[in-house]
């Protein structure tokens, strides 16, 4: 472990590349494996385009696991990223990847499958792959930590979730105080906020990249009810109420800003899935949101505009890839510069 406290960057920050992965396993995706590779296809393309002003897109770097995954990345993304041949279980590179620190520098945490829900092949060990194909120097911290249960402003402050960070399933030996302890260590969390609890039906335990992100220093984004219907109107109004009454670590109180959530969003036997809008990417030239076919998709990603003056906002579907369990932020890392 370092003797030095480091912290990784805001997502908003320059990076040198994103990395993510291609759908590949057949018997996880099913019917759902074809249209998910577009939409991953589409989140790529987006990132690595341009933006305003000439603002550069992402290097976008892809793991592909299979020779049929490889035919089909080719297809889609070819030009548009690097295809890299790689064994992993599933996509969900934010949980398993490495947490970086700067462009040569990152932190490899324990990966025990959301709490031994989902446990696939090589998904805790791609974290190490992606650090040396990167050619970062990795810190290993001997603690289950995945990277969308924390978000961080790049100063010092960390959301997080109680109903994960605390969960037993993840690291039942550590009392609150040496899990907080954990934070300030390994990702330099001078002020931790701990929001209590995440979405409805969230298989992750309540990941904070589905419910409340930093979008600029001070300013927090989270979600407000879509309507009377919305199954997570009680959670959204915690939330935010919540967080209206935190400081981060320069002592600021937060500024809370509410987009509209895509509200009741069910799977085909009419369970309620964790649909999300924060579930967003930030790319240097452009901003990836997910949206789901509701009516409050395109008032979610006006809301957010004016705050990334220089970047597009752009919506795209990701229906295909929640049946995975997330969406855009939970399939991408991004490596600083």
């Amino acid at each position: 472990m370092s003797d030095t406290i480091l912290h990784p960057p805001a997502e908003w920050a320059p990076h040198s590349a994103i990395w993510t992965a291609w759908p590949a396993d057949e018997a996880l995706w099913l019917d759902d494996l074809a249209p998910a590779q577009v939409e991953v296809g589409a989140m790529v393309r987006a990132l690595a385009a341009d933006g305003p002003g000439g603002r550069r897109g992402d290097r976008m770097k892809v793991l592909v696991n299979g020779p049929s995954a490889m035919l089909s990345a080719e297809k889609l993304i070819g030009e548009h990223a690097e295809l890299i041949d790689a064994r992993y279980g599933d996509i969900w590179l934010r949980d398993t990847g490495p947490v970086f620190y700067s462009n040569d520098r990152c932190a490899l945490f324990t990966f025990n499958g959301w709490g031994g829900k989902y446990v696939l092949d090589h998904d805790d060990t791609v974290g190490a792959f992606v650090a040396i194909q990167a050619q970062a120097d990795a810190t290993r911290w001997d603690r289950v930590l995945e990277g969308g249960a924390v978000d961080c402003d790049g100063e010092g402050t960390i959301l997080t979730t109680r109903e994960c960070l605390l969960n037993p399933n993840r690291n039942p030996l550590m009392t609150p105080d040496q899990i907080r302890g954990l934070l300030g260590d390994a990702l330099g969390g001078a002020a931790v906020i701990w929001i209590e609890r995440g979405l409805l039906n969230d298989h992750t335990d309540g990941h904070v990249d589905n419910i409340a992100r930093f979008i600029a220093p001070g300013v927090v984004a989270c979600q407000a009810p879509a309507d009377s219907d919305d199954p997570n109107t009680e959670r959204l109004d915690e939330i935010a109420n919540f967080l209206k009454l935190q400081r981060d670590a320069r002592g600021r109180m937060l500024q809370v800003v509410r987009i509209p959530s895509p509200g009741r969003v069910e799977d085909e036997d009419g369970d309620i899935v964790p649909a999300s809008h924060m579930n967003f990417i930030i790319g240097n030239a452009t901003v990836v949101v997910p949206t789901y076919g509701t009516a409050t998709a395109n008032a979610a990603v006006a809301a957010l505009k004016p705050y990334f003056p220089g970047r597009n906002v752009v919506g795209l579907p990701s229906n295909h890839i929640l049946t995975g369990g997330g969406s855009f932020h939970c399939i991408t890392q991004q490596q600083p510069e």
